[in-house]
């Protein structure tokens, strides 16, 4: 079995619930490899790099890999916007020597909204897994227009977590919602997405280029 290593690149620390993500995209899509993976974590450099082109260039020469995801939520802008920044930050990387193909990742309207369609992948994330507690999931057909989508999902964490009063004030949510994606078997749901879908398509189309698929 041959390995594949890929690095994300992100936004910051909370997006690594995007490596299950990946790792599951590149299980669908290439053949008996073993998948390896690695966050790009640039905040102890003693000069950070300010660009995004700087960023890719350093997250490749600190964490060698096969593969680049680079990660930016859309947020405010749109999704063609944000991928016309990584592509152009990436032609820039290209030209100082980083050969490593890249794919974006841009969640809409941030990476939380790909979290938000598994409940049982939530409760057990909130370390309540057999919790009563009745939680609205949002729609699938509604996750790429939601507001604040972390907010939801913090909500969620804390009404399955059970907890009420002091235990509910001192319930770490931002440590819980990484987890999330890590209860989650099955991303296939996320293809109603059209973030998620461009996110495969690029992805597939590479695979193909580099025949990992074979």
């Amino acid at each position: 079995m041959s390995e594949l290593r890929f690095t994300l690149l992100s936004d910051g620390p909370s997006d690594r619930a995007l490596i299950p993500i990946l790792t599951w995209l590149l299980q669908e899509h290439t053949f008996d490899r073993a998948i390896q993976s690695e966050w790009a974590d640039l905040r102890r450099l003693p000069e950070k790099p300010r660009s995004l082109a700087e960023r890719i260039v350093r997250s490749v020469e600190l964490f060698p890999c096969d593969l680049l995801f680079v990660h930016r939520d859309a947020e405010r802008e749109t999704l063609e916007n944000r991928v016309t920044e990584i592509r152009r930050a990436v032609h820039e990387a290209t030209n100082a020597g980083i050969v490593v193909p890249a794919i974006c990742v841009v969640p809409v309207r941030m990476q939380e909204a790909w979290l938000l369609f598994d409940e049982l992948a939530i409760r057990r994330s909130s370390g309540n897994p057999n919790g009563s507690e009745v939680l609205e999931i949002p729609p699938l057909s509604h996750l790429e227009h939601l507001p604040d989508p972390k907010e939801i999902l913090y909500q969620l964490l804390r009404k399955a977590s059970g907890l009420r009063g002091r235990r509910l004030i001192r319930f770490q949510v931002r440590s819980y919602a990484p987890q999330v994606s890590e209860f989650i078997e099955d991303f296939s749901s996320l293809r109603a997405l059209p973030a998620f879908r461009a996110v495969e398509s690029e992805l597939n189309t590479l695979v193909s280029q580099q025949h990992w698929d074979s």
